[in-house]
């Protein structure tokens, strides 16, 4: 039987609790969150009545696809590198302007507690 190495692949996993990331606002929170996030998921999680939860799920993937890129070797990157943005099914999808050759796959949940991330990796 032939071995198979998986040293392209690589998988990171987040949870967070939703309360880290209740009353935050655009204002008052500036300097965290455009640290943080980029316009396009600011506004996406902000256009919604659960903000908490969208940014606590991006904040989230954010920190999974960290984990799955150290895995790689690739530790020069920062969150704000990392932008979460859905198609237009929904379906949440990752873009890393830094390391376009790099596939990613993203999985996002909430409940009304905590909110999780998990991430596959893939250099070509």
């Amino acid at each position: 039987m032939k071995n198979y190495m998986l040293d392209n692949i690589s998988i990171g996993t987040d949870i967070e609790e939703i309360s880290r990331f209740e009353g935050k606002n655009l204002e008052g929170d500036k300097i965290f969150l455009n640290k943080i996030y980029t316009t396009k998921e600011l506004d996406y999680c902000f256009k919604n009545a659960q903000s908490a939860q969208h940014l606590c799920a991006r904040f989230c993937a954010k920190e999974a696809v960290v984990k799955a890129l150290s895995g790689l070797g690739i530790k020069d990157i920062f969150y704000k590198d990392i932008e979460i943005t859905n198609r237009t099914d929904g379906y949440p999808i990752v873009i890393i302007k830094k390391y376009p050759e790099l596939k990613v796959k993203i999985s996002l949940s909430h409940c009304k507690t905590y909110a999780t991330a998990t991430t596959i990796v893939q250099k070509k």
